[in-house]
């Protein structure tokens, strides 16, 4: 007996061309929000709003994301997969131009929402499809492909925005999206084909506005949480009591529901809820370290945007480099996709300790390149196998709800990196400043010999420098806190690929 295959599964020259439009559209969402930061201070500076302000330009993208994502199954069966992935293609670079062209903040803000929602339907929507065009015993090359975008993007990103920072304006961080969305709407709507007819089905409104209440409200306590001082704010208070009523509303009325806009059911299946499980840690690692390092290198050593920027593309060309090999070993059975994802966890861990050792004040480009090769080649172990562990253990027709899960899973990990990454940095310097401080005194040596050598115990410009040198330690201190922390969370949780189940590449899918 075969595997349940999709009907739209492509050959030839026409597959090249529906895999181009679907990463084209992958890439294009993915690297904008990591260009958007980088570009983000001078934005600030360009409107003169302050950081809390500034902020909107991501959250509210990132809010607009995480609602939509769930959505997109009932979305592509509604209107058809080909036509909704091209109007999410479409509003995603109409929304680009007018980002470019804003004239105020607040049409920035309200553009990049509108960009959010047209950005949202693309990923989850991207891994069905390639799930769809590539036949059962070519899954691997199918999450390969999928990975590169992924994986490879969130390290472009800062590649892209820190030249364009250095060279252009921050309005090029937008009109860059221009020819590539073009490109990949005018490939959508002429080769890309619908899995099934879309069907007329009634909107679940009560349910999808318990959804969004819920996940945005989630979302605005993530990003907001630090810079608002978290629950001493009532402000943040209120949104997290949203949050928990929203998403516990939800669940019960759509449970309840006889038209779903999100099916829940897929839960029940284990291997969907400890890959979704996995994807959150995947997008601790992959976001938090795209957050975190960047901060490092530019304000800590002096790299220059470009620079910070392909410092971390050194990893991006692991990934690029290693996956293709995973993706055909995955693919032909030849290694066990639950022990590649554990390797992959195990040596994200190991990276991750050894970015806390060589994070110094002194530190030069060569001493990461060590340790973002083996993160890339950990990535590389993960996101391939993982899919196809996740993805090829479940029906056809649960694929693009499984799909939206595990992209959900692993946006949502990334937003809860960057709140506690970000938490932990600000206040492991105000801990690690103290325990500095209360060292540095005229009882030691070398803190009289610094004085001396800056005018004398008395001089205020001696005191001043030796106070930005304690602030500079406890920051330099407090990044390698982050990074231990993740390579203990993504060592920690590791096991739980035990949970999954070994895709059949020759076999029945599980009954439904």
């Amino acid at each position: 007996m075969q595997p349940e295959e999709s009907v739209v599964v492509e050959y030839g020259l026409r597959r090249v061309l529906v895999v181009i439009a679907v990463i084209s559209a992958t890439l294009l969402e993915i690297i904008d929000t990591t260009i958007v930061n980088v570009a983000l201070p001078n934005i600030q500076g360009n409107f003169g709003v302050p950081v809390d302000q500034g902020a909107w330009i991501v959250t509210g993208y990132i809010i607009a994301n995480v609602v939509v994502i769930p959505i997109t199954p009932w979305l592509a069966r509604r209107f058809g997969r080909r036509q909704y992935f091209f109007a999410s293609i479409v509003i995603f670079t109409i929304a680009s131009l007018m980002c470019g062209l804003a004239p105020s903040f607040g049409a920035l803000v309200f553009w990049r929402i509108i960009q959010g929602l047209g950005g949202g339907g693309l990923i989850s929507t991207s891994q069905a499809t390639l799930r769809d065009t590539f036949p059962m015993n070519r899954q691997g090359a199918a999450q390969g492909i999928f990975a590169m975008g992924v994986i490879v993007g969130p390290a472009m990103g800062p590649v892209l925005g820190g030249f364009i920072t250095d060279n252009l304006t921050w309005r090029w961080a937008f009109f860059i999206n221009l020819p590539i969305g073009i490109m990949a709407a005018l490939l959508t709507y002429f080769y890309m084909r619908n899995p099934e007819k879309p069907t007329a089905s009634k909107l679940d409104w009560i349910g999808l506005a318990l959804l969004a209440m819920g996940l945005g409200s989630l979302q605005y306590v993530l990003d907001q949480g630090q810079q608002n001082d978290w629950f001493s704010d009532g402000g943040i208070r209120l949104f997290t009591g949203l949050a928990v009523v929203g998403i516990v509303s939800f669940v019960i009325w759509t449970l309840r529901s006889g038209i779903p806009v999100v099916d829940l059911h897929v839960l029940r299946l284990r291997q969907v809820v400890a890959g979704s499980l996995l994807g959150a840690v995947l997008g601790i690692s992959l976001y938090g370290s795209i957050l975190v390092l960047p901060q490092y290198l530019q304000n800590s050593l002096g790299f220059t945007a470009t620079l910070s920027g392909l410092t971390i593309f050194v990893r991006a060309l692991a990934v690029m480099i290693f996956t293709p090999i995973t993706a055909i070993l995955a693919g032909r059975g030849i290694i066990d996709v639950r022990i590649s994802t554990a390797l992959g966890f195990v040596l994200l861990g190991v990276s991750n300790w050894m970015l806390a050792n060589v994070t110094t004040p002194e530190s030069q480009f060569p001493n990461f390149i060590l340790t973002l090769i083996i993160s890339g080649i950990g990535m590389s172990q993960i996101f391939v196998p993982l899919s196809m562990a996740v993805l090829g253990g479940v029906p056809q027709k649960d694929v693009p709800s499984t799909s939206a899960f595990f992209n959900l899973s692993r946006q949502v990990g990334g937003s809860i990196a960057t709140a506690i990454l970000v938490t932990m940095l600000v206040r492991g310097v105000t801990t690690h400043q103290a325990e500095l401080a209360a060292g540095t005194t005229l009882a030691r040596p070398v803190t009289r010999d610094f004085l001396a050598a800056n005018g004398g115990q008395h001089s205020p410009i001696a005191r001043a420098n030796l106070e930005n040198i304690v602030s500079s330690q406890a920051l330099v201190l407090s990044y390698a806190d982050t990074s231990r922390v993740v390579g203990i969370l993504s060592i920690a949780l590791a096991p739980l690929v035990l949970l999954l189940n070994k895709p059949r590449l020759d076999g029945p899918l599980p009954a439904e």
